[in-house]
């Protein structure tokens, strides 16, 4: 049987440095982390283990609060007729860029090469889902006759395709994980509702689960969904002050139903178009935590949102020692799993206890329990927390003592559940401090250019009274986009009111946030 030594300091984690390199530090932390690596497939990725049980994890916190919420869980074909594409205009013009398109449903082999066999070309090409409100709508209409029909309130979980010529891991991928819900509604009264309802779902998913603050609005016409009304979004702030749009949720009105001709017989006997929404969120909010949460050490997640919250680790030079600091860690294994802690133990043997704090670190676990031939005999545990929150002015190594603490046994145990409870709230308030610290009210366009071009931006709440074209050169000028028109109460005291637009000088009734994003 091999033996480990007694070491308790990690190797230096492998990750470049934020400051130095973020689209590196992203990738590495991904690598690190074991959470996706890129597939032989042009622009897709390959979720590992542990990335997808992050996915698991967010999937089960959203599905209860959309079942909460009246909805049900379906699932429609992967493939859609072109034709059904074609049927909303503004929907197919959105898409018509990022689909990916079926001509033939079998190959041959011609002189040693494999081609599509011409004698199999479709009669009507078939689209690769890049979103499914056409099908969808298509079936609803042998589902909905009357009023007492509605509202029908379905969900799916499903991947997507969107032919994406500019890819990165988990935020822009040509295939990727979400869900994407769809509602019939008897008026637009109840619709509307509907869009909201899912757009505080998503908020406080994001906000009490990720631990990442969102400021909620409406999108500009020229950054809404393809087909809708009207969009709502939630908007977080990456540690690089860039934006990334969380969550999504469309008044689509009657255009869809309109499309695939379904009505309803209304309460008064008459013939009328259901009112429709759909809202979604993907795989992308897997790079939100990363962006929002991690170090230069590698991945930090949320204990809501980690698959393993705590790991027990036995230290051991001799076949005697790790005999006793495995007893003792199975049992500490159990006390934790009987208070619901999300626990694993760790006595993989021939592995210095260095390389699994290593590992461990880098996969974001919260808690790590390292368990001696010492700590036996005191009748102690050290608990090791993946990050502390700051203080002002404290060396690094002040803080690095800080992450660990030598308790009593009992004491220790106790004390596991309180603190990943209070490291969730830690991390919500750091990141709300990051992005308060990274946050202008400007009023003038040289405020802006300094703020974007020389530090560093972040948010940036300006009055806005510009149309399509104007946007454009915003996004020409200073690379930055408006986020959202966000609602009265997410805009701070200080930004309300009314004022003059940025760019036109034109009066404005209210701010806009605008960022770089991703």
């Amino acid at each position: 049987m091999g033996k480990q030594d007694g070491q308790r300091t990690g190797e230096a984690a492998a990750v470049t440095p934020r400051s130095k390199d973020y689209a590196q530090w992203y990738l590495d932390v991904i690598r690190q982390g074991s959470l996706a690596e890129h597939s032989p497939v042009r622009g897709c990725m390959v979720i590992r283990p542990h990335g997808y049980a992050i996915w698991e994890k967010m999937q089960r916190e959203l599905d209860d609060r959309f079942k909460a919420t009246g909805h049900e869980n379906a699932y429609f074909p992967l493939f859609i007729p072109l034709s059904f594409l074609t049927k909303e205009e503004k929907h197919a013009s959105g898409f018509a860029k990022e689909c990916a398109v079926i001509t033939h449903h079998r190959l041959k082999s011609v002189d040693g090469e494999v081609v599509p066999d011409p004698e199999s070309k479709l009669d009507e090409p078939l689209v690769v889902r890049p979103t499914s409100e056409t099908i969808i709508w298509a079936q609803y209409k042998s589902w909905i006759q009357s009023y007492r029909d509605l509202p029908l309130l379905i969900n799916q979980w499903a991947n997507v395709v969107r032919w994406e010529m500019r890819t990165r891991l988990f935020l822009r991928t040509a295939e990727f994980l979400w869900q994407e819900g769809h509602t019939a509604h008897a008026t637009e009264k109840e619709a509307l509702e509907e869009v909201w309802r899912m757009l505080d779902v998503y908020a406080d998913f994001a906000e009490n689960v990720m631990a990442v603050p969102v400021i909620k609005g409406r999108k500009t016409e020229g950054e809404r969904f393809a087909g809708a009304i009207e969009t709502l979004s939630i908007e977080g702030m990456m540690q690089d002050g860039k934006a990334l749009q969380m969550g999504t949720s469309h008044y689509l009105g009657q255009n869809f139903s309109k499309g695939a001709d379904v009505k309803f017989q209304n309460k008064d006997g008459q013939l009328e178009y259901v009112y429709a929404t759909s809202w979604g969120v993907s795989t992308r909010l897997i790079g939100a935590l990363i962006m929002t949460h991690s170090d230069d050490a590698g991945l930090v997640l949320p204990p809501r949102l980690a698959p393993v919250q705590a790991v027990i680790v036995p230290i051991y030079k001799s076949d005697e020692e790790r005999a006793k600091t495995v007893e003792e860690a199975k049992k500490v294994f159990a006390e934790l799993k009987a208070k619901g802690v999300a626990v694993k133990l760790d006595d993989r043997d021939g592995i210095m206890p260095g390389a699994k704090y290593y590992e461990w670190e880098g996969k974001g676990v919260p808690l790590r329990i390292e368990i001696g031939p010492k700590d036996l005999e005191k009748g102690s545990l050290c608990i090791a927390r993946r990050f502390v929150a700051e203080i002002e002015g404290e060396t690094p190594e002040a803080q690095r003592k800080r992450r660990k603490a030598f308790l009593p046994r009992a004491e220790a145990i106790a004390s596991i559940v309180p603190t990943l409870d209070a490291m969730q709230k830690e991390l919500f308030e750091r990141a709300l401090k990051l992005r308060a610290a990274r946050t202008r009210v400007i009023d003038t366009l040289d405020e802006y250019e300094k703020f974007f071009k020389g530090e560093g931006g972040g948010f940036a709440w300006v009055h806005w009274a510009g149309d399509s074209k104007d946007e454009d050169e915003m996004a020409r000028r200073y690379e930055t986009s408006i986020r959202n028109i966000p609602f009265e109460d997410q805009i701070p005291p200080e930004a309300r009111g009314g004022g003059k637009c940025v760019l036109t000088g034109k009066p404005s009734k209210q701010r806009v946030l605008m960022s770089k994003s991703y």
